[in-house]
């Protein structure tokens, strides 16, 4: 039965994470010594050590993350497990599409921490703190939501759904003003919950267009393999292989929904299961159960867990 490898987004991160999987493997700790060296310091300590209010600043949360599923798929490989030959797809929600690239080798772990860099700069740069806001709307189908969105922005202001995570929760981006308004709407609309979220920046919505253009130029000056399994893009939910298409999409994601519920429905459709989720956290784990309990789940982000993945993958 085919298998996929999932990659967490943004939010996932705690300090401390990978910190036992860089002690248990050399493989391991040599990915965050190439992404520290990639970034010109010591982003390692920040992990292992925070202070927890730096670890969350984009610019540092981003490649963090990666480095943590790297570290875990390069203790894998330092065992004997070749992705290519037992990973059917790989797939990654938002920032977590880069670490699913660089685990299926399209680029290199250097090259995807100084774009992920760049990235989450680019992102916070976009909008002035303040000015923009996402919120989540709990158990209100999307249609509804999406109406609720386009009446808050039929204004000529921005607001639309960001995330489709699956299990009833969608979450909205956009200006403030329209994204409190929409989030009232929602609310009015029979919404469980509609709550205004704790983040710096308006992301996956039209206000992020200028990150997506630092990521266009950016994506355009480094080296692009095509990568030895397909990945299933957020954007377009379809497995894709070629680099130049993949790197299309990866502008487009900035600005763009992140389809997690489709694609886990797209691997449920196919009998992709189980979906390991590699790096920090078990955010992804949780979602794919809520989308579909047919769809089994396994984490691969701690020693123990990498033992027991390659009981059960080789």
């Amino acid at each position: 039965m085919p298998i996929a490898f999932t990659f967490p987004g943004q939010g996932s991160q705690s300090v401390g994470m990978g910190k036992d999987l860089a002690e248990a493997f050399p493989a391991a700790r040599a990915v965050f010594d190439e992404v520290d060296e990639a970034l010109g310091e010591k982003l390692s300590s920040v992990i292992w050590e925070g202070p927890e209010d730096r670890l969350t600043l984009t610019a540092n949360a981003q490649p963090a993350l990666m480095a943590v599923s790297m570290a875990a798929v390069r203790a894998l490989e330092s065992q004997g497990f070749s992705l290519k030959e037992r990973v059917a797809y790989v797939a990654g929600h938002s920032l977590g599409e880069y670490s699913a690239l660089a685990a299926a080798g399209m680029f290199s772990i250097a090259d995807t921490a100084r774009l992920l860099r760049i990235r989450g700069n680019a992102m916070q740069a976009a909008v002035p703190v303040g000015a923009g806001a996402m919120a989540a709307i709990i158990g209100l189908d999307q249609q509804a939501v999406e109406g609720a969105c386009a009446a808050a922005s039929a204004g000529g202001s921005v607001c639309q759904v960001a995330n489709d995570n699956g299990g009833g929760q969608l979450v909205i981006s956009g200006a403030k003003p329209a994204v409190e308004d929409a989030a009232r709407r929602c609310t009015e609309l029979g919404a469980k919950r509609a709550l205004m979220l704790t983040v710096s920046a308006p992301f996956h919505s039209a206000l992020m267009a200028p990150a997506a253009d630092a990521m266009r130029d950016a994506l355009a000056s480094v080296t692009r393999n095509a990568p030895v399994v397909p990945v299933v893009c957020n954007v377009v939910v379809e497995p894709l292989t070629d680099p130049d298409a993949i790197a299309a999409r990866l502008v487009e994601q900035v600005t763009g929904r992140v389809r997690w519920r489709e694609t886990v429905e797209w691997f449920a459709a196919r009998s992709v299961t189980p979906l390991y989720e590699v790096g920090a956290g078990k955010v992804l784990s949780g979602l794919a159960r809520r989308i579909d309990r047919n769809v089994a789940t396994a984490n691969i982000g701690t020693p123990a867990d990498v033992e027991a993945a390659l009981a059960s993958l080789t």
